[in-house]
C-alpha cells in the first residue's frame, strides 16, 4: 500500500469515526454511569461483550473474573501470521464525583477519574471500525479491555501468567491514556523509559507511650516519624544521582488521639518512584537502612515493608518512531509531540516486557482547561471529542502496523 493509499485510508477511517462519533460517546456515558472498581467491573465487561458481539465479533473465553480479550480476523490472507494488540483498561477510582454534568457516576465512592471509560469507549471505536474493513485487514488484531490496571497487581501481568501471549503473539502492541495537558486533538509520545516503576512504602515506628509533659519517661514514635521523614527525602537528594529522576514521597502518618498524651506507636504510607531497575533496587536497601538506623538513634523500633509494584515503563524506541510517523499520516504532524518521562505508572508496562510496543498519551484538553482538571482527580472532566480521535488513531495503527509488520 503506497503513501498516498495510507493518506486516503485515513481520511476513510476518520469519517469512520465521525460518524461513530455519537455510539462512541453513548458507550462512555454508559460506563461512566456505573463505574466499578478493580476486579469488580462486571457489569463494563457485559456492556463491552455485548458490544462486540453486535459487531460480530465473538469474546475469547476468559483468562480472568473480568475483563475482555477478542480477535478480529483479518481477511486479507497475504497477512496470515501477522498480529497487532489494543489494550484499553476499564476500571474506576475509589472516590466520589463531584462534576456537575448529566451522566456524573451514580454509584457512592466510585468515580472514572483517570479516562478508562474513554479508554474502553475509544478501543470499541476502533474496534467498530476495524471491523467494518476486515476483509482488507493484512492480519488480525486482538482486542484486550484489561481490568484492574488501578490496583496492585494490575490485571496485565495476571493476563500474561493466565497465558495471554502463549494463546496470542502479538508483533506489537499498543496502548494510549487520556492527559488533560495535552490538548484534544494532539497525541504525545516518548521513546525509552517513560513512566516509572512504583513502590508502596509502609513505616510502622513502635516506642513508649507516656505522658506529653514527660517525654523524658517515653520513647516517641512521633518524633522519631519527622526524623525519618526528612531523611527519607534527604536519600533522593544525596543517593540518588542528580541526572537520574526519582521520588519519594510520604503521604499519610498516623499516630495519637490526644493532644497530652504520646502514643506507643505511629503508621506511615507513601510511594516512592525510579526509572531504571538498579535504582530501584538500591533506593529500597537503603530506605530500609534509614528507617532502621535513625529509629533506634532515636530510642525506637522502625519496620519497613516495600510493597513492589508496576515496573518502569519502556516504549521500544523503533515501535515509537513509526507509531510518531503513524500518528502524523492520522492526525498531522503539527498535532503530534514529544512527551518527557513523568513519574505516574502504568501495568501496561508488563506487556511491553513482554511484547514490543508504544503507549502514547491522548490529549483531553482544552485552552480553557482548569487546573482541577487532572487525573485521579472527583473533577476530572475529559473532553469528550478525544472520543473520535482515539477511536480512529487506534484503528489507523492497527492497519498501519499490520502492513509494517509484514512476514517477509
Amino acid at each position: 500500500m503506497s503513501i498516498e493509499n495510507f493518506t486516503a485510508l485515513a481520511a476513510r477511517i476518520r469519517q469512520c469515526a465521525a460518524e461513530i462519533y455519537p455510539e462512541v460517546i453513548a458507550l462512555r456515558r454508559d460506563i461512566h454511569l456505573h463505574p466499578e472498581l478493580s476486579f469488580e467491573e462486571v457489569r463494563t465487561t457485559a456492556l463491552i461483550t455485548d458490544y462486540l458481539l453486535g459487531l460480530g465479533i465473538t469474546p475469547e473465553p476468559p483468562l480472568l473474573k473480568t475483563g475482555v480479550v477478542a480477535l478480529i480476523k483479518g481477511g486479507n490472507v497475504s497477512g496470515k501470521g501477522t498480529l497487532v494488540a489494543l489494550r484499553a483498561d476499564i476500571d474506576a477510582l475509589p472516590l466520589n464525583e463531584e462534576n456537575l454534568h448529566d451522566f456524573c457516576s451514580l454509584e457512592t465512592g466510585k468515580m472514572h477519574a483517570c479516562g478508562h471509560d474513554m479508554h474502553a469507549a475509544m478501543l470499541l471505536g476502533a474496534a467498530k471500525i476495524l471491523a467494518g474493513m476486515k476483509d482488507e485487514l493484512e492480519g488480525d488484531v486482538l482486542l484486550i479491555f484489561q481490568p484492574g490496571e488501578e490496583k496492585t497487581p494490575g490485571g496485565a501481568k495476571p493476563l500474561l501468567d493466565a497465558g495471554l501471549f502463549k494463546r496470542f503473539n502479538p508483533s506489537v502492541i499498543i496502548g494510549q491514556h487520556c492527559f488533560p495537558n495535552v490538548a484534544t486533538g494532539k497525541v504525545a509520545l516518548c521513546k525509552g523509559s517513560f513512566m516509572a516503576a512504583t513502590d508502596e512504602l509502609y513505616f510502622t515506628i513502635t516506642g513508649q507511650g507516656g505522658h506529653a509533659s514527660a517525654p523524658h519517661k517515653a520513647a516517641d514514635p512521633v518524633l522519631a516519624a519527622a526524623h525519618i521523614i526528612t531523611a527519607a527525602q534527604h536519600l533522593v537528594s544525596r543517593v540518588v544521582p542528580p541526572h537520574e529522576p526519582a521520588v519519594v514521597s510520604i503521604a499519610s502518618i498516623h499516630g495519637g488521639n490526644a493532644p497530652n498524651v504520646i502514643p506507643r506507636q505511629v503508621t506511615m504510607s507513601g510511594t516512592m518512584r525510579t526509572m531504571n531497575e538498579e535504582l530501584r533496587a538500591l533506593l529500597q536497601e537503603r530506605l530500609q537502612e534509614t528507617v532502621t538506623h535513625v529509629a533506634e538513634g532515636l530510642g525506637v523500633k522502625g519496620e519497613v515493608e516495600i510493597r513492589k509494584g508496576y515496573p518502569v515503563l519502556f516504549n521500544d524506541p523503533a515501535v515509537t518512531e513509526q507509531a510518531a510517523i503513524v500518528c502524523s499520516e492520522y492526525l498531522g504532524s503539527d498535532n503530534v509531540l514529544e512527551s518527557e518521562p513523568i513519574m505516574t505508572a502504568e501495568d501496561f508496562a508488563y506487556f511491553l516486557q513482554e511484547c514490543p510496543g508504544t503507549f502514547w498519551q491522548i490529549g483531553t484538553g482544552t485552552p480553557l482547561t482548569e487546573k482541577s482538571n487532572t487525573l485521579h482527580s472527583p473533577t476530572f472532566n475529559p473532553e469528550e471529542r478525544a472520543l473520535e480521535t482515539g477511536s480512529g488513531l487506534l484503528a489507523f495503527a492497527a492497519v498501519r502496523f499490520l502492513r509494517m509488520f509484514q512476514p517477509s
